[in-house]
Protein backbone atom coordinates (compact mmCIF):
# COMPACT_ATOMS: atom_id res chain seq x y z
CA UNK A 1 0.00 0.00 0.00
CA UNK A 2 1.38 3.37 -0.94
CA UNK A 3 0.48 6.79 0.47
CA UNK A 4 -2.27 7.43 -2.10
CA UNK A 5 -3.95 4.11 -1.31
CA UNK A 6 -3.64 4.80 2.43
CA UNK A 7 -5.34 8.18 1.99
CA UNK A 8 -8.18 6.53 0.06
CA UNK A 9 -8.56 3.91 2.79
CA UNK A 10 -8.62 6.54 5.55
CA UNK A 11 -11.17 8.62 3.64
CA UNK A 12 -13.44 5.60 3.20
CA UNK A 13 -13.14 4.39 6.78
CA UNK A 14 -13.67 7.83 8.33
CA UNK A 15 -16.29 8.92 5.77
CA UNK A 16 -14.36 12.11 4.95
CA UNK A 17 -13.01 13.58 1.73
CA UNK A 18 -9.67 12.48 0.33
CA UNK A 19 -8.36 16.02 0.81
CA UNK A 20 -9.24 15.95 4.52
CA UNK A 21 -7.73 12.48 4.88
CA UNK A 22 -4.52 13.66 3.20
CA UNK A 23 -4.32 16.69 5.53
CA UNK A 24 -4.84 14.44 8.55
CA UNK A 25 -2.20 11.95 7.42
CA UNK A 26 0.34 14.65 6.56
CA UNK A 27 -0.27 16.33 9.92
CA UNK A 28 0.20 13.04 11.76
CA UNK A 29 3.42 12.23 9.93
CA UNK A 30 4.77 15.75 10.50
CA UNK A 31 3.98 15.56 14.22
CA UNK A 32 5.70 12.18 14.53
CA UNK A 33 8.77 13.42 12.62
CA UNK A 34 9.00 16.60 14.72
CA UNK A 35 8.74 14.65 17.96
CA UNK A 36 11.45 12.20 16.84
CA UNK A 37 13.65 15.11 15.77
CA UNK A 38 13.48 16.38 19.38
CA UNK A 39 14.48 12.92 20.62
CA UNK A 40 11.08 12.03 22.08
CA UNK A 41 9.23 8.73 21.73
CA UNK A 42 5.83 8.50 20.05
CA UNK A 43 3.63 5.72 21.43
CA UNK A 44 0.36 4.77 19.79
CA UNK A 45 -1.21 2.28 22.20
CA UNK A 46 -2.04 -0.96 20.43
CA UNK A 47 -0.18 0.06 17.27
CA UNK A 48 3.45 0.59 18.27
CA UNK A 49 6.21 2.93 19.36
CA UNK A 50 8.43 5.15 17.24
CA UNK A 51 11.78 6.08 18.79
CA UNK A 52 15.24 7.38 17.93
CA UNK A 53 18.35 5.30 18.46
CA UNK A 54 21.99 6.31 18.16
CA UNK A 55 24.13 4.20 15.87
CA UNK A 56 27.81 4.33 16.77
CA UNK A 57 30.55 4.99 14.22
CA UNK A 58 31.95 1.77 12.80
CA UNK A 59 34.24 0.29 10.21
CA UNK A 60 32.73 -0.99 6.98
CA UNK A 61 33.99 -2.46 3.76
CA UNK A 62 33.43 -1.26 0.21
CA UNK A 63 32.17 -4.39 -1.56
CA UNK A 64 33.57 -3.30 -4.95
CA UNK A 65 37.12 -2.53 -3.86
CA UNK A 66 37.40 -4.39 -0.56
CA UNK A 67 38.83 -1.26 1.11
CA UNK A 68 37.91 -0.48 4.70
CA UNK A 69 35.86 2.68 5.16
CA UNK A 70 34.71 4.58 8.21
CA UNK A 71 30.94 4.84 8.63
CA UNK A 72 30.06 7.88 10.79
CA UNK A 73 27.74 7.79 13.79
CA UNK A 74 24.14 8.82 13.18
CA UNK A 75 20.65 8.72 14.63
CA UNK A 76 18.13 6.27 13.18
CA UNK A 77 14.36 5.96 13.56
CA UNK A 78 13.06 2.71 15.04
CA UNK A 79 9.58 1.22 15.21
CA UNK A 80 8.46 -1.49 17.60
CA UNK A 81 5.06 -3.00 16.85
CA UNK A 82 2.51 -3.09 19.66
CA UNK A 83 0.76 -6.23 20.84
CA UNK A 84 -2.53 -5.60 19.01
CA UNK A 85 -0.71 -4.97 15.71
CA UNK A 86 1.38 -8.12 16.17
CA UNK A 87 -1.76 -10.16 16.90
CA UNK A 88 -3.55 -8.71 13.86
CA UNK A 89 -0.70 -9.74 11.59
CA UNK A 90 -0.58 -13.28 12.93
Amino acid sequence: MNKKELIESIAGAADISKAAAEKALNGTLAAIAESLKKGDKVTLVGFGTFSVSKREARQGRNPQTGKTIKIPAKKVAKFKAGSKLSEAIN
